[in-house]
């Protein structure tokens, strides 16, 4: 690629684009970021040599381009499929992948560390870390623009601004300047600006000339927020102009300080349906290459309940509010927002800060609903147990995506959310069993006033029981038996339950009584109930669609040991280890989680008992 003369680059991009619609028409994943990152992508591995250099993106969900020119093209057609190539950078699957990640705010500080680690060992390579605009809402990302300076003086960050709130930052001025900063004079006069104006004689009449210098500078040049914090700016650049951004990173390469390029590209670019609805193809299943379409589900998600309902009950509650992190439509919030837009908050890729917000409403008497993927409400961690929990504040933590997510992998996964936080006191969690129980939950949290609550709920569709007409609150701690059996106890929670009653069937067609009770509740436990179960049969099996160690099951445990009860215990769900992407029937039957498995496994308990 390197050798390739300038007039056909534009078709090395064209042929990328044509790889990038097709193969994601048949694996899914994130189409519009990348199909605007492949001109910036192909310039990046024009100037710089990786693996030596080091090439960080933020997120990650943008490296396809990336990975198709590191020696992965071969393999592209098994993007996000059971042991094939990642949809994220990955460290271990390739050494072009100077940095795994899936979650926003990581590239500039990581990428900030190498820079120190590099100058330590007196090494001369590049870091140069590519971070969306909207990773510039993440708190990390902020508090490591605050360190660059002061860190390093050979660092590249690239804003790779998407063209969605750039309109101030476009027109004949900033391209005249923009235009000017890519020569190789004007970069020499700003590297050696301060040492002309140390040279004016006189303390006095120095300070006057460099007040002016960078009171010009603020106004002559835009964002000039990022100079105020030691960094050269160039930009806005055109990111779809290779010749451009090729000769603008060779400039940045040869800078004595650390550097911003400001670039501005398309999301979608290429392809008529991403380029007009960016948010359907940020992240998308499999889609028809011809108009873009997707099949609909006949069964509704979780999601889309969770969205309903909570729109449905704001509708009587005018102190409820909802919150997202820049997730409207993944966690459906955009029902309520089109119904209660002045009770909507969406903050941006900040989940510490929507945490805080939220405790700052219920303060004033709301009700606030912040609704977060399981994998990214980890981050709020600190705030619900510092701020939430200790002050007793009634925040409404509603967790979209908990359990196994298929196919993004190890970094979306929620498996690890009931270990993080059924330790805090004076918590309630609690799962649905289906998109109805979601509902009477939504409403049960509505209902509690005096401390945080905490509920979370599966990705993809729900169990088809439909919509309930009236939400009725259920009662804190309480499980629900749903069939009796005098031989073994299936305590199961959330979605485990459909599986629940399949392995009761298994289980009675091997002559065994299986009890199965919907647990519904992680804190409090229904202590009664499963003390009740464990003195009439003589096993309890938890099912849960987390890790075993510290969840539901270690939860029971702990609660029988505390009694002195000697029944035991076997609990079924994912194993103490990071699980890798996969279709989710691929990962249940690889790691003994389907009905057939799980029945196997108890009747291998039971026989050894």
């Amino acid at each position: 690629m390197k050798k390739l003369p300038a007039d056909k680059l534009d078709e090395l991009a064209g042929e990328i684009r044509r790889t990038l619609i097709h193969t994601l028409a048949r694996t899914g994943g994130h189409l519009a970021p990348n199909l605007g990152l492949v001109e910036l992508s192909i310039a990046l591995h024009r100037v710089f040599e990786t693996p030596r250099d080091k090439i960080l993106f933020d997120v990650s969900h943008q490296c396809y381009i990336h990975k198709l020119l590191t020696g992965r093209a071969e393999s592209f057609h098994t993007l996000r499929q059971h042991g094939g190539i990642s949809g994220f950078c990955k460290r271990s699957e390739s050494v072009h992948d100077a940095y795994g990640a899936g979650h926003a705010g990581t590239a500039l500080s990581a990428g900030l560390g190498m820079a120190a680690a590099r100058d330590l060992a007196r090494d001369d390579y590049h870091v140069i870390s590519v971070v969306g605009d909207g990773a510039f809402t993440c708190g990390t990302t902020l508090e490591g623009l605050n360190s660059i300076a002061t860190t390093t003086r050979k660092f590249i960050l690239i804003l790779n601004d998407n063209e969605w709130s750039i309109d101030r930052n476009v027109g004949a001025l900033s391209a005249y300047f923009a235009s000017l900063q890519e020569t190789d004079t004007y970069a020499w006069l700003r590297r050696n600006t301060k040492a002309i104006i140390e040279k004016i004689a006189g303390e006095s009449a120095r300070k006057q000339v460099s007040k002016l210098v960078r009171a010009a500078h603020g106004i002559i040049t835009p964002l000039s927020f990022f100079q105020e914090l030691g960094l050269s700016y160039y930009g806005p650049v055109d990111g779809h102009d290779i010749k451009r951004l090729e000769k603008i990173l060779r400039i940045a390469s040869r800078n004595d300080g650390p550097v911003i390029i400001h670039v501005i590209t398309q999301k979608g670019r290429g392809y008529e349906p991403a380029s007009t609805d960016p948010t359907k193809f940020h992240g998308i299943g499999k889609y028809n290459v011809e108009d873009g379409s997707t099949s609909k589900g006949k069964i509704i998600s979780y999601s889309e309940a969770f969205g309903t309902h909570l729109t449905h009950l704001a509708a009587d509650d005018p102190a409820i509010t909802a919150i997202t992190a820049a997730m409207p439509t993944g966690t459906r919030l955009d029902i309520f927002r089109e119904q209660f837009p002045k009770r909507y908050f969406d903050v941006g890729i900040a989940e510490e800060h929507a945490s805080l917000f939220a405790c700052g409403q219920a303060t004033q008497g709301l009700k606030p609903y912040l609704a977060v993927y399981s994998t990214f409400m980890q981050r709020c961690v600190d705030m619900i147990q510092h701020d939430a929990a200790l002050q007793k504040l009634p925040v409404r933590f509603c967790m979209d995506r908990a359990g196994l997510s298929p196919d993004d992998g190890p970094t979306h996964h929620g498996l690890f959310d009931i270990a993080m936080m059924r330790c805090i006191p004076d918590l309630v969690m609690m799962q649905p069993r289906d998109e109805a129980e979601l509902g009477h939950m939504l409403a049960t949290m509505n209902g509690i006033n005096d401390r945080p609550s905490i509920i979370r709920y599966p990705r993809g569709n729900g169990e088809g029981v439909g919509m309930p007409a009236e939400l009725t609150p259920l009662p804190i701690g309480k499980a629900e038996k749903l069939a009796g059996g005098s031989d073994i106890t299936l305590l199961a929670l959330g979605n485990m339950n459909g599986y629940a009653a399949r392995v009761r069937e298994l289980l009675a067609a091997q002559g065994i009584s299986a009890a199965h009770v919907n647990a519904r509740f992680v804190c409090p436990l229904d202590a009664e109930c499963i003390m009740q179960q464990a003195a009439e049969t003589r096993l309890i099996v938890t099912l849960e669609d987390h890790v075993i160690a510290g969840g539901f099951g270690s939860a029971v445990m702990e609660l029988l040991n505390e009694q002195g009860c000697t029944t035991p215990v076997l609990r079924i769900g994912w194993p103490h280890q990071f699980i890798e992407h996969g279709r989710e029937d691929q990962l249940r039957s690889k790691y003994g989680l389907t009905p057939e498995a799980m029945t196997a496994t108890i009747l291998k308990r039971l026989n050894a008992q």
